[in-house]
């Protein structure tokens, strides 16, 4: 059965007059049961949407952090199994929680089964950096037949003819990448959010939320964003907190309660 839409958490931010804080952080990292810990404490000190990672061994899209995480999480063997544990034990909360993974692992798993079991596990829908609309009927169709969200991606480069195909296709929101480049926090946030959040908006179906991700890492970032953007995208940031506290179970908890309430200050200024 599948969990609370991500369109859910947004109308609800939407409502009280501010933008959703989205919260990424791959499954096993640092472990698997300190993951659902970690995601536990970030859906309590204020972010409104999940992402839990998929580790990969090939992670072309990630930034050094993300792919630092990842590698943790493989060396200690976690597995498909363990993401969807993961997403279980999250949407439990009651927020929407959502798969972010590359095509490939999916592909191997066998797309209808993962369709089938992260409804299962109550999971939200799937964001899938790496693959398209036009090259994604098969998720597509397995995603409509489990009620599962469909986030693809857009980009400064995207035409507005790309966005308007890609818009269509998304189910909860769009994920507008407004950093050329790999993941990874960053001091300053990027002048290419606000117009193609501009030309996202314009392009696609009334009512689909735009969440934006481009490396913020503190509550005046995540503020400046959520003035143009209807959800924040935080990952990296995260993923920093847990590896600048890897021995210290308590402080890496903290360290991301901290941020978590930073950040949720920011969207609602």
């Amino acid at each position: 059965m599948t969990g609370v839409t991500t369109a859910t958490a947004f109308e609800k931010a939407k409502a009280e007059g501010r933008a959703a804080l989205v919260g990424y952080l791959p499954a096993g990292f640092p472990d698997v049961d300190r993951g659902i810990e970690a995601l536990k404490a970030m859906v309590a000190a204020g972010c409104d949407v999940i992402e839990v990672g998929l580790p990969y061994s090939d992670p072309v899209m990630d930034g050094p952090t993300i792919q630092a995480a990842a590698q943790q999480a493989l060396d200690g063997g976690v597995r498909t199994r363990d993401v969807l544990r993961t997403v279980e034990a999250v949407a439990a909360t009651g927020v929407p929680t959502v798969i972010m993974t590359y095509w490939n692992p999916v592909e191997r798993y066998g797309v209808e089964r993962f369709a089938a079991d992260l409804a299962n596990a109550g999971g939200a829908g799937l964001i899938t950096p790496d693959i398209t609309p036009d090259f994604g009927q098969e998720w597509i169709a397995a995603a409509d037949a489990h009620d599962l969200d469909k986030i693809f991606l857009v980009a400064p480069s995207s035409t507005d003819e790309r966005i308007a195909m890609t818009t269509a296709a998304c189910r909860g929101f769009v994920y507008a990448t407004a950093v050329m480049g790999v993941t990874g926090a960053r001091t300053t946030t990027s002048d290419l959010a606000g117009p193609l959040v501009g030309r996202t908006r314009a392009q696609a179906p009334l009512g689909l939320a735009v969440g934006v991700g481009l490396g913020v890492s503190n509550g005046d970032q995540a503020a400046e964003v959520a003035a143009y953007a209807d959800g924040v995208i935080v990952g990296s940031a995260f993923v920093r907190a847990v590896l600048d506290h890897a021995r210290d179970r308590t402080a890496a908890l903290k360290a991301l309660t901290t941020l978590t309430e930073d950040l949720a200050t920011g969207v609602r200024r």
